[in-house]
């Protein structure tokens, strides 16, 4: 199994996922301005052009987040990344997943964006500070968000929470989003898989 990524994007959160999980796995970086990887142009990979890719073994190819997380957590259920299929902390994963996807992840989108207007960076911080502040006062005391235990949606959430101070969106308003991003920073296959992309020193 391969796992396509570029450096501090989303595929951290696949990363991370693939390590908690004891899954083996290969990394190959995209290389951001080329878009190649292992010296061929990554589109032939990855049609959509963008990261996560997993490569299985057997040559087929999933893409989007929220599909590859899953399908890593039910590599090994006894790893408890993701719940059983057809409960409904299932669907309650689902919903945290598709939450983080469309109103966190995109909304950094227009930020990072070098050609978007003034407007819409302006339009995205303060869209993004309410859903933060709502995810936040959801998050509340608990230790993750489906409560005591570490899944998927953890590692999605706090891989998009590593990008506020690159575009300086302050997270001083939100203690329990800090917390949470400090706790799930010091998880040992956290650290192993931000080393493997030279986000932090090894």
């Amino acid at each position: 199994m391969k796992l396509y990524y570029l450096k501090g994007a989303c595929s951290l959160a696949s990363n991370i996922a693939l390590r908690e999980a004891g899954v083996p796995f290969e990394l190959v970086q995209v290389e951001r301005g080329t878009k190649r990887a292992e010296g061929v142009d990554f589109n032939t990979i990855n049609s959509k052009g963008y990261v996560p890719t997993l490569k299985l073994d057997d040559g087929e190819v999933l893409t989007e987040n929220v599909a590859v997380l899953q399908y890593i957590g039910d590599r090994n259920p006894a790893a408890k990344l993701v719940p059983a299929a057809g409960t409904l902390e299932r669907y309650r994963l689902q919903e945290w997943l598709a939450f983080i996807n469309s109103e966190i992840h995109k909304r950094f989108s227009p930020i990072f964006a070098p050609d978007a207007k003034e407007d819409a960076k302006t339009f995205a911080r303060e869209h993004l500070a309410k859903r933060l502040k709502w995810l936040n006062d959801a998050l509340g005391n608990k230790k993750f968000l489906m409560g005591e235990q570490f899944t998927v949606a953890d590692a999605y959430l706090f891989t998009v929470l590593t990008w506020a101070p690159i575009v300086h969106v302050d997270l001083a308003p939100f203690p329990a989003l800090r917390s949470f991003a400090e706790r799930v920073a010091a998880r040992p296959h956290v650290k192993e898989a931000m080393k493997a992309e030279g986000l932090i020193k090894g």
